[in-house]
């Protein structure tokens, strides 16, 4: 299986994450990198590095308004006397709507969800060379490739248009997905993640042409809280075009597996002729947020489970923290699809 990755996004090492009102150590560290590579060269795939297809694929998901700021904002907050290492806000306005003030730490809450999305010096290269993976990614599932992996670090599935946050700042599965639909396919986002795809959904909730599902812990009590329901559908033209499968805190391999197919149902159900699956790997028992249970054997069946659709499919890394099962659990996602096909 071909792979993507760009050593600048090594460069984004953030220090602080506020949870329960604890300021805790950064859980999306550089170190995942290593180990999911090593993971994915277990299973096979060959890495290569993107090239480089400038902000325009970028801004066709993000606005050019959030793109200045991700841009500048570091920069701008070496000026703030007293300030901190990081970017990372202490205000937000109540409603989008709201004024656009001009002060660095106004724009850090308007563009920044919550606290988990700190933004130092490297922060805007990572990103950006994670989301050009997504891309080049996009255009080898294009030029024919049946199957591509992108380990793209930051992750990008809690981004919005113009907001950051839980880690992620810009879009990379949505970007691919954008990508792709441009090219004249019509793609379907699948996410796996534990965590609720809140800024996929948001930035394809009120359109047709991309499909978004996505299984994970039930967000009355876990991250991202305030999306994630079933009841959410999609809006205007989008209504019937997003698919929220929330699961019990604890769902083990046949829970995740029903609810997988309950969404690759509607994938066929769409039309779509390409899968991009947000692969987050933080559904498994070991990682530390605890959310589901999912095995090693099932993300075997998980990466099986998606390979019976028979689409071309576009891996982009999501989440997934350091455990030991980390690296293996993509090795077994990608055994599993690759011996399935």
């Amino acid at each position: 299986m071909k792979a993507i990755l760009d050593d600048r996004q090594w460069h984004h090492d953030p220090k602080h994450f506020m949870a329960n009102g604890e300021i805790l150590p950064n859980p999306e560290q550089p170190r995942r990198i290593e180990v999911l590579r090593g993971g994915a060269e277990v299973a096979g795939c060959v890495f290569e590095a993107p090239e480089d297809a400038g902000l325009g694929p970028i801004a066709a998901v993000h606005t050019s308004e959030y793109l200045t700021f991700l841009q500048n904002i570091y920069r701008r907050w070496q000026y703030i006397d007293g300030a901190g290492d990081e970017v990372i806000p202490n205000i937000h306005p109540a409603r989008r709507n709201d004024g656009y003030p001009k002060s660095a730490t106004g724009q850090s809450g308007y563009h920044q969800a919550d606290t988990a999305c700190p933004i130092a010096q490297g922060t805007w290269e990572a990103a950006y060379w994670s989301a050009q993976s997504a891309v080049t990614g996009a255009d080898r599932v294009i030029d024919g490739i049946q199957s591509v992996y992108v380990l793209a670090r930051p992750p990008g599935h809690h981004a919005f248009g113009d907001i950051a946050g839980g880690f992620c700042f810009l879009n990379n599965s949505a970007i691919a997905a954008e990508r792709l639909r441009a090219a004249g396919l019509r793609p379907a986002i699948v996410d796996v993640d534990v965590h609720h795809g809140n800024g996929t959904q948001g930035i394809f909730y009120e359109r047709d042409d991309v499909l978004t599902a996505s299984i994970h812990a039930d967000p009355d009590r876990f991250y991202p809280f305030f999306w994630g329901h079933a009841q959410e559908r999609g809006e205007g033209r989008g209504l019937g075009c997003n698919l929220n499968l929330p699961l019990a805190r604890g769902t083990d391999d046949e829970g995740f597996l029903k609810a997988l197919g309950t969404a690759l149902e509607r994938v066929s159900m769409h039309g779509a002729d390409v899968l991009v699956v947000a692969l987050g790997l933080d559904a498994s028992v070991d990682d530390p947020f605890q959310g589901l249970a999912v095995t090693q054997d099932g993300f075997a069946r998980i990466g099986a489970a998606l390979a019976g659709l028979g689409l071309p499919v576009l891996f982009v890394q999501e989440g997934g923290y350091l455990s030991d099962s980390l690296g293996i659990n993509l090795t077994r996602v990608l055994d599993g699809y690759q011996t399935a096909v």
